[in-house]
């Protein structure tokens, strides 16, 4: 039966594919893609959890008192059963090596198609028994992860409806769309360079990190969909509609021609736009416009050259201590991934950003949120970092490695207080002192600061007295001053990049630095959004840095501009009640008295 269900559009166009989920065990259980090679000691290591389970079992019977109630021993006999089934272990061997899906996830993965299985038997005994097979599977998954397995048998988990499922023998030619209750940054890491289409997700925001990374992928993704992971059965037909925040589930045949439409007409757009490619970013009334690219990891560097980046404005550093299971990259591992990012631009400009650990991106050891406080306003960013003076030495020593091999920038993130800012730089002068001790060469440095809290924005001749540029995080930037956790579904209508608060604090940060001759850009969802390009423009931003995926779409829409006309409409915007009102209100007139029009922010805006 097809059905719709609906969240909150993060990345642009159609996906169809069939469904993957991930984290359906209640023991926390790690998806990845497993090589070839190692196919036999995954299959293996199922085995050996199976076969230890079987033998906990048959220890428990033997040793069973003979008052205990049969009905104890005929649940022991059942779940015994169900771990000799074939239809369990040929099952896992089928996601491991035709899918290359490691242990876990294809031990958790055939656990969904064979319950969906008990789920359609019209005996109610028998439907029950899906709880068994639940329990056995959550007994190996323990086994597996060394952690002791209950004897409580967990209520079962009911689901509804029906759906085909996918063959053993399928294609793997096949699409793939994963369906998750939430992904972690280490998640989405992980799943970078894997087949899936598009992403769902029950929880989320516009810009929490999954939607973040969902875009760098350039593939369409909803989240905040809520029970999507409960609805949606592992290997269902999915059409994921980015552009509208709606995820359908079983589509009939008319559905799916008419997504299969929008999906190749995006396709050809997507082609179009990369005629833009190696045509400058420059405005109609001959400004030149910066645009850079937002990075991970990296081997993005490639992504960006291919996409037309005449830079790096944000690399992310943190992505390279998210999931290495408690330790932290040494410095020679960090310099050489900031080397292979700086040569791989092959002579542009490289921001990297310290590393920005907590809120949305926790890291895998040390300290850890209390789970009843707000991680976004703990212990984070540059807070962590000072609070950790070896790791963070570590970190700028590698930086100042890298500056030996092309142009880098140093962007420190969540500098709110002037004692943060000597501190930091004091850090920087150490790690040059250390070098120098050690007779290692490293290279120069331009200072950035990340303003992202208002306290920043409000203080901003203490950051241009220090720093040679800043970056405007556009996406905490308007969670801190709104009050609004932008990984919140519930309160996700609230976020507004168009409050006036917001603006007004944009607009001062670029004025300043502007008079004061000091490079400003922005590195947060705005720049990538082609309904805020124009507007971006007409309060004079001329350095944006987003995702490679969004950066032809910015450029076409900069290549419209006249800067000159959106000067003065951007001002009314800023002072008005209502921005978004106001972006949908005409220019009175060109220069030369003619009329003209800029259309509403919410939509493409026409050539003048």
């Amino acid at each position: 039966m097809t059905f719709s269900i609906h969240g909150l559009p993060v990345a642009r166009g159609i996906a169809i594919g069939r469904a993957v989920l991930v984290g359906s065990s209640r023991v926390e259980v790690a998806h990845y893609f497993i090589k070839p090679e190692q196919i036999p000691a995954e299959i293996d290591r199922v085995r050996v959890g199976r076969n230890a389970v079987v033998d906990e079992l048959q220890r428990l019977q033997h040793a069973m008192p003979k008052d205990a109630p049969p009905e104890l021993t005929a649940l022991l006999d059942v779940h015994l059963m169900l771990l000799e089934d074939e239809t369990l272990t040929t099952g896992v061997k089928h996601w491991i090596t035709d899918r290359l899906y490691n242990a876990e996830w294809a031990l958790t993965t055939q656990l969904e198609i064979i319950a969906r299985q008990f789920d359609e038997m019209e005996d109610e005994y028998l439907r029950e028994r899906k709880a068994d097979l639940e329990q056995v599977v959550d007994r190996i998954l323990r086994y597996m992860k060394g952690v002791v397995s209950p004897i409580a048998l967990p209520p079962p988990v009911r689901r509804k409806g029906g759906s085909h499922q996918m063959s053993p023998d399928e294609s793997l030619t096949v699409p793939l769309v994963l369906i998750a209750h939430d992904l972690s940054p280490a998640d989405m890491l992980q799943f970078k360079q894997s087949v899936f289409a598009g992403f769902v997700t029950d929880v989320g925001g516009k810009t929490s990190h999954t939607a973040i990374v969902a875009r760098s992928l350039d593939i369409p993704a909803v989240v905040g969909a809520r029970s999507a992971s409960q609805l949606v059965r592992q290997d269902d037909w999915v059409i994921i509609d980015g552009d509208a925040g709606v995820v359908v589930v079983d589509p009939s045949p008319i559905i799916l021609a008419e997504y299969g439409f929008k999906q190749r007409q995006g396709e050809l757009e997507r082609e179009r736009l990369t005629r833009l490619r190696h045509t400058p970013a420059i405005t109609l009334d001959g400004h030149k416009v910066e645009l850079l690219a937002n990075i991970e990891m990296p081997e993005d560097a490639v992504s960006a050259v291919t996409a037309g980046a005449v830079g790096v404005g944000l690399f992310r550093s943190e992505f390279l201590f998210m999931g290495r299971k408690g330790s932290l990259p040494n410095e020679e591992e960090q310099y050489q991934a900031y080397r292979s990012a700086v040569e791989g631009m092959q002579g542009m400009p490289v921001t990297i950003r310290t590393v920005d650990i907590g809120a949305d991106k926790p890291l895998d050891k040390g300290h850890k949120e209390d789970t009843h406080l707000n991680p976004a306003l703990g212990l984070r960013a540059i807070r962590w970092s000072l609070a950790d003076p070896a790791m963070f030495l570590t970190q700028l020593r590698a930086i100042l490695r890298a500056a030996v091999h092309g142009q880098v920038n140093l962007l420190v993130p969540m500098l709110a207080h002037g004692s943060e800012i000597r501190q930091t730089l004091a850090l920087l002068d150490f790690a040059r002192a250390e070098l120098d001790n050690r007779g290692v060469v490293y290279g120069p440095l331009k200072l950035g600061a990340m303003i992202e809290i208002p306290a920043a924005a409000l203080t901003l001749p203490l950051f241009l007295k220090y720093f040679d540029f800043l970056s405007v995080g556009t996406n905490d930037l308007i969670q801190y001053t709104l009050a609004i956790d932008r990984a919140d579904e519930s309160v996700a209508h609230l976020y507004d990049p168009l409050h006036p608060a917001v603006l007004r604090l944009l607009a001062d940060t670029i004025r300043a630095c502007q008079a004061q001759g000091k490079g400003v850009s922005v590195c947060g969802e705005m720049a990538g959004d082609i309904t805020m390009t124009r507007l971006l423009l007409g309060l004079g931003l001329r350095s944006f840095s987003m995702h490679p995926a969004q950066i032809l779409a910015v450029k076409q829409e900069v290549l419209r501009a006249d800067t000159a006309r959106l000067g003065p409409w951007a001002q009314r915007v800023l002072e008005s009640e209502d921005p978004v009102q106001a972006m949908a209100e005409p220019l009175t007139a060109r220069p030369d008295g003619t009329p003209c029009r800029v259309d509403s922010g919410l939509g493409p805006l026409s050539k003048y």
